[in-house]
């Protein structure tokens, strides 16, 4: 029989409507983790000063 492999296979990006998730390198204890890059949910209006009356 073979043996099982040491090492987690490569996951793909995975993409969103507003993020992304990658996969980070496994540590010296052979853990996985994953980090989160949020993109912003709402657009930001430039501010006008109103006009007189």
């Amino acid at each position: 029989m073979s043996a099982p492999s040491s090492t987690r296979p490569k996951v793909p990006e995975g993409k969103s409507r507003y993020f992304v998730t990658r996969q980070k390198e496994a540590d010296e204890k052979g853990f996985v983790g994953y980090e989160t890059i949020w993109e912003p949910m709402q657009k930001v209006a430039e501010y006008q000063t109103p006009k007189r009356p």
